[in-house]
């Protein structure tokens, strides 16, 4: 039997993991354990290899044992004990706020995943690698890296409702970069609720509500007057992404006194994009409801209804706007779904 790393090691690359390899005969047990814990692999078809799942933890000591049999019974052992490396530089994930301060909170059928980093990955497949999200109800789903200290999870089609779903980022032993490694694991598990889906048509100033399939109510809107671009509802899907009651709200480029300019607290307001949108309790102009869009991008709805959505929306609702000549850039909150499948599969470093 060979062991790698050897017996002595004093500084083995964690990203290399444990092999241990039989030559004339096949492998029996092996036992792999840093602190008493015991570290995850599996044997190949043939049982003359074994090897870690996952990246080994950066300066900790490990002891491999092993025992194999050849073909006429003889039984023999072999051992390591080593300690992989001190990294020159660590790497570090976090969980979007969402996941990061909610625990326990249900969340949108539309809910992406979103994982940064407090440094610069360069090798991106070994990170992507050691991403696992296990869902009670799984469907198929992809990252996509968003510069070099982002990458999101979306899946193909919406999460089936009501299950929960699991983030595990094994970077511990990861190596990010040159010298670079993830020194800790992160894990999260979050409730998919209700399948909340909102569909507005800014042309008939209407939103229809349905949870898990079912309408819930019907809401006269009013949308953005479009006198200018940026005072135009985008269409496309969006996902609920924070609430506050109220909100300031002032307008974007422009100061006191310069035409459009308005400074307001508006209340029970949902945002839903990164460019100021949001659905909210009307401020005014209660006639434009359900006949008019006469906002500035919002959408308003009348007070009773704005108060039960606000109540009701969890993070990564689903809000499906159309009828509007300005369209959601996929980039924009969390507009994730306005890209194919298919285009969003190439943002990986595994595909």
């Amino acid at each position: 039997m060979t062991i790698t790393p050897a017996q002595g090691t004093e500084k083995a690359r964690p990203d290399r993991g444990v092999v241990v390899k039989a030559a004339g005969g096949t492998l029996e047990t092996v036992s792999v354990q840093a602190g008493g814990k015991p570290v995850e692999g599996a044997f190949n078809a043939q049982k003359t290899e074994w090897r870690s799942r996952w990246t080994l933890r950066p300066s900790t000591s490990y002891t491999v044992n092993a025992t194999a049999k050849n073909s006429v019974g003889t039984t023999s052992q072999a051992g390591s004990t080593f300690k992989t490396l001190r990294p020159q530089a660590t790497v570090a994930a976090s969980l979007d706020w969402i996941l990061q301060g909610n625990q326990g909170k249900t969340y949108g059928v539309g809910m992406p995943i979103i994982l940064d980093f407090d440094r610069a990955v360069h090798n991106k497949a070994a990170v992507e690698k050691a991403l696992e999200v296990k869902a009670e109800k799984p469907v198929e789903g992809a990252w996509r890296w968003v510069g070099d200290q982002k990458v999101i999870y979306r899946t193909k089609t919406y999460w089936p409702a009501h299950q929960k779903v699991t983030v595990n980022v094994r970077l511990a032993g990861v190596r990010a970069a040159k010298n670079v490694y993830g020194t800790k694991n992160l894990s999260r598990t979050f409730q998919i609720g209700a399948a909340r889906i909102s569909k507005i048509n800014m042309k008939r100033h209407k939103m229809v509500v349905t949870v898990d399939g079912k309408k819930a109510r019907t809401v006269p809107v009013s949308g953005g007057n479009a006198s200018t671009m940026e005072y135009t509802t985008t269409s496309g899907v969006h996902l609920t992404m924070e609430k506050d009651n109220p909100v300031r709200m002032i307008s974007p480029g422009r100061k006191k006194g310069d035409p459009g300019y308005y400074d307001e607290m508006i209340g029970w307001a949902v945002r839903i994009s990164n460019s100021g949108e949001y659905l909210h309790q009307t401020s005014g102009q209660e006639y434009c409801l359900g006949k008019a869009n006469c906002s500035h991008g919002c959408v308003r709805q009348g007070s009773a209804d704005a108060i039960w959505f606000y109540k009701n929306a969890q993070p990564g609702d689903v809000v499906d706007i159309k009828g509007t000549n300005r369209k959601l850039q996929w980039d924009n909150g969390w507009s994730f779904w306005q890209l194919p499948f298919e285009t969003w599969k190439k943002g990986s470093a595994l595909a």
